[in-house]
Order: C-alpha cells, then sequence, then structure tokens
C-alpha cells in the first residue's frame, strides 16, 4: 500500500505490487481531502491486504502489517434525519412507535419487504429491529389505529395555513403475486388489463396533493361504490359539514352526486365526453358551432329517474390545444377501423368498429356516426357541479377541475417511489397495516418534495451517500463528517430553513 499527493492536492492510497525492482499499481482505493478520509481509506486498503493474504496458502511464516485506523462505524444521519424531523414536524410522533416510524421512513429511501427493511435500516446505520418486533408493530398498527391518529396529523398540518374546503379523490388498485381470490382480493377493472386478484385503494388529497384519507375495497368494487364511504368516513373523522369534492368521470353516477349533495358536499365531477353532442346540440344550433380557445360554455342536464331526477348544472370548456390532440387519436383509430373494415387487422374492440353477425361470420364495418359524434366532442370537457355561478363561474369550476392531476401524482408516487405493490401480505390486517405504512410515507415524501423542489427519488439519491465515520485511530475515535456536494447542500439548506437550525 502506497500514499501518493495527486495533482489536486489530494492523497491517493493504492494497493501496489513491486516486482523485479517495479512497482505495479493493483488497485486505486481512492482519493483523500482530509485526514478522516485518509484515514478510512487507509483502512479499507489494509482490511483488503488482510484478506488477500488470508485467501493465500501460508507457506512460511510472515509478519502482520501493523493495525492502522479502524472504522468503527458508517451513518447516513444527514437523510435519516431529514426524513425523521418531517416524520416529527407532520406530527407523526403521536403515534409514540419508533419501530413504526421505522418502517415508513425506510419505505421512503428503499421500498422493500417488511423482512428485508432490517438491511436497508442496516446500511442506514441504525439499529435494526428483530423481524418478531416488525411483525408485532403490524400488529399494533391496526389495533390501536395508527391510521386515524395520523391522518388527524395530516388534516392538522393541511389547515395549518388556513381553512380548507376542497379535496381531491380518486381510486387505483394494488394487486397481490397469488392465483386465487378471497373475499377481499378479487379480480376486478385493471387499467393495466391484470388478471392478478387485487384491491381497490381509494385516496382524498387536497388540492395541492397531499394525503388526507385513504380507504380499501373489495378489487371488484366499484368505482361509484367508493366515494361516499371515503367522504362520510373524512367528514365524521374531522366533524366537517361544508366540503368541496372534487373527482373524475369515473365517480358520475347520479345516485352517487345526489349523496354527496344530501351529505351536505358540493362537488366537481368530470363529466363523459359521450354526452358532449346532447348538452351542446341547442347551443350550437342558435350560437352557431365557432368556439373560441378557453372558451367556457354552460347549460344544465337531467340526471336520475323519478324521486331521484335532478337539474344539474354542467360547465364545458373548449381548448384548441386539447382539440388538436383529440384529431390525431381519432385520426389514428378511424385509420385502425378501416384496416380491421378491410380485413387488414383483426377484429377486436376498436372504437368506431361495429361488428354485425350472419349466416357468413362475423363482419366489420366502420361506424361513421360514432366518429361524426367524435368529431364534434374533439376539443371539448365537461364538468358537472352542483355550485351555483354566484360561488363559482365557470372558469373557476374548470380550474378546481384541473387541480385533479395531484392526486394522480400522489398515486403514482405511491406506485412508483414507494412501491405499494404488488403486495406480499395475506391477512386482511396486514393489508390494512401495510396501507397505513403507505399513506404515512406518501405524507412525508410530498411534504419534503413541495418543500424542497426536488423528487423525494432525487432527495434520497443525494443525501443517502453522505456517510458519517466514526475511526478509531491510536486508540481515540475521530468522527468525519462527509463532504457536501452542491445538490446536497442545497437540499438541506430548504430543509434547515424549515426547521430554522
Amino acid at each position: 500500500m502506497r500514499k501518493v499527493k495527486t495533482a489536486s492536492g489530494a492523497t491517493a492510497v493504492q494497493i501496489v505490487e513491486k516486482l523485479n525492482g517495479r512497482r505495479r499499481i493493483l488497485e486505486h482505493v481512492g482519493s483523500a481531502h482530509d485526514e478522516a478520509e485518509l484515514a478510512v481509506l487507509v483502512s479499507a486498503a489494509q482490511q483488503r491486504l488482510h484478506g488477500v493474504q488470508d485467501d493465500m496458502l501460508d507457506l512460511e511464516p510472515r509478519r502482520r502489517p501493523p493495525v492502522g485506523p479502524v472504522v468503527d462505524h458508517m451513518a447516513s444521519e444527514l437523510l435519516w434525519q431529514a426524513l425523521a424531523g418531517a416524520f416529527g414536524r407532520l406530527g407523526f410522533n403521536v403515534v409514540d412507535d419508533g419501530v413504526f416510524a421505522q418502517l415508513v421512513l425506510a419505505r421512503i429511501i428503499e421500498p422493500t419487504s417488511k423482512l428485508d427493511t432490517i438491511r436497508v435500516l442496516s446500511e442506514l446505520g441504525l439499529q435494526a429491529p428483530h423481524p418478531n418486533t416488525l411483525y408485532n408493530c403490524l400488529a399494533r398498527c391496526v389495533a390501536r389505529d395508527y391510521r386515524s391518529k395520523l391522518a388527524t396529523a395530516c388534516w392538522t398540518h393541511a389547515i395549518a395555513g388556513g381553512p380548507m374546503a376542497l379535496v381531491m379523490y380518486d381510486l387505483t388498485t394494488l394487486h397481490f403475486e397469488i392465483t386465487d381470490e378471497d373475499r377481499l382480493r378479487k379480480v376486478g377493472m385493471s387499467k393495466e388489463r391484470r388478471v392478478d386478484p387485487q384491491v381497490t385503494v381509494g385516496l382524498l388529497v387536497t388540492a395541492g396533493g397531499f394525503p388526507l384519507e385513504i380507504a380499501m375495497f373489495e378489487g371488484n368494487k366499484a368505482e361509484t361504490k367508493t366515494l361516499i364511504p371515503v367522504i362520510e368516513q373524512f367528514k365524521t373523522r374531522h366533524g366537517i359539514t361544508e366540503l368541496v369534492v372534487v373527482a373524475d368521470a369515473g365517480m358520475l353516477s347520479a345516485a352517487n352526486l345526489n349523496a354527496l349533495e344530501d351529505a351536505g358536499c358540493r362537488f366537481v365531477v368530470g363529466s363523459r365526453q359521450s354526452h358532449v353532442p346532447y348538452d351542446l346540440g341547442d347551443h350550437f344550433e342558435r350560437h352557431g358551432n365557432y368556439t373560441p380557445d378557453d372558451t367556457t360554455i354552460e347549460t344544465s342536464r337531467n340526471m336520475g329517474t323519478g324521486k331521484g331526477k335532478r337539474s344539474r348544472r354542467v360547465v364545458y370548456h373548449y381548448s384548441f390545444k386539447r382539440h388538436k390532440r383529440d384529431d390525431r387519436t381519432i385520426n389514428a383509430q378511424v385509420a385502425k377501423a378501416e384496416k380491421v373494415a378491410a380485413g387488414q387487422r383483426p377484429i377486436a374492440r376498436d372504437r368506431f368498429v361495429t361488428v354485425t353477425t350472419d349466416t357468413d361470420g362475423k363482419k366489420a364495418q366502420v361506424n361513421w356516426a360514432i366518429i361524426e359524434r367524435a368529431r364534434f366532442s374533439a376539443g371539448f370537457k365537461g364538468y358537472v357541479t352542483n355550485i351555483g355561478t354566484d360561488v363559482m363561474d365557470g372558469a373557476q369550476v374548470v380550474a378546481a377541475y384541473h387541480d385533479l392531476w395531484h392526486v394522480e401524482e400522489s398515486f403514482r408516487m405511491t406506485k412508483s417511489d414507494l412501491q405499494a405493490r404488488p403486495i406480499f401480505h395475506h391477512k386482511k390486517d396486514s393489508i390494512e397495516a401495510h396501507l397505513t405504512i403507505v399513506f404515512a410515507a406518501l405524507a412525508v415524501a410530498r411534504y419534503l418534495q413541495d418543500r424542497t423542489g426536488v423528487t423525494i427519488k432525487r432527495l434520497v439519491q443525494t443525501l443517502r451517500p453522505l456517510q458519517n465515520v466514526t475511526i478509531t485511530i491510536a486508540g481515540q475515535q475521530v468522527t468525519a463528517q462527509p463532504r457536501l456536494s452542491p445538490d446536497a447542500t442545497a437540499i438541506l439548506t430548504k430543509i434547515r430553513d424549515l426547521t430554522g437550525h
């Protein structure tokens, strides 16, 4: 082993071999910029030398090299402090369960199985719990209803800046690596067209995407059957009497909207595109079919039957950019339909294709009537609401709905950054505990992401390699702080600005 000064002033530590009076570099261990870093590299080089010697056949006695600096401990303290600090500032310490906090924060750092979390914590330099302790924590999570405490803390955080009256709701599915269904895990509608048993998860967030409530349903539960239970649970938990709920077209049913209204809620819900020609036909007959860009058109629609029939305000927004995008999509789908009709593509459930069956078998035709309605609807997006024009004009209704992408972003974080699926738990309580951990991890991740301006993935990748190292040199312990990159400095500065220290 030798130490060499580099042109930059650093000290390079190398493992070399001297043969016939000539030195050959076997390995470049690294370059140190201070005494602490040098001690770490020297220790690493000596440990590698020992490893090489231990693997060789001992044919004759030789002297062991003197023992140099020894690395006692390494820990990603900056990352853990950042995450734990956010956990505390959100009020999640009300749970008062250190193992639960470890499970939540470890999931943000590296989503993995509960058992493998022990490895993640150990690599971070933390005291990892015993496997039985982890599973006992999952049981406590459900028995002590941690989710209610966390949801209350999330609500307190959300309204700290002032009253909040608008929430976003959406639905997703989480699948399981199993083949057999049970009472909870069932095969149902999947946007990814999966056929694995799944559960349905409803998520309620603020207009900015911060999570407020999460609930689980059977995998084959219809979307329209999930909205009311989640809203009722949310209102009861926080004693809320007035609320504006924003949801996509999947929640649009007359019964749903009536139930929301009867519960004292106002709503803005996306309207299905197929309603456009019927809602706007009279308008175009009276005013012509020219619509300027970024225009809103007010109309109404009767929804429901019998005693449940009510008139609803519908706001349509026209966008030239959306029109061009819709046209491109329609043209591509028409081309596919024409190929199906010509026998150049197999008959499938293509849009604009009508399939009939006679004695000669199945025949496919292009449905030009549907294409005409689609072109009529291009560029328009509708929103159904029970909020009067004196409270929210058309542009405000459109703006409220456009914030719905925040809940979709939170779901993407849940599925990708936090890897909520697939789920490997089997019992309902364990699945509920898993969702509670994911819910808390999402809240911490959104909090840090919104306040530092970087994604949680980037934050972890930047701070995780920065480790505090404790070394023993000549009987004395020395702790070396990590060298911060500009990106790490910027992130930590924003975090410290939040905490005030």
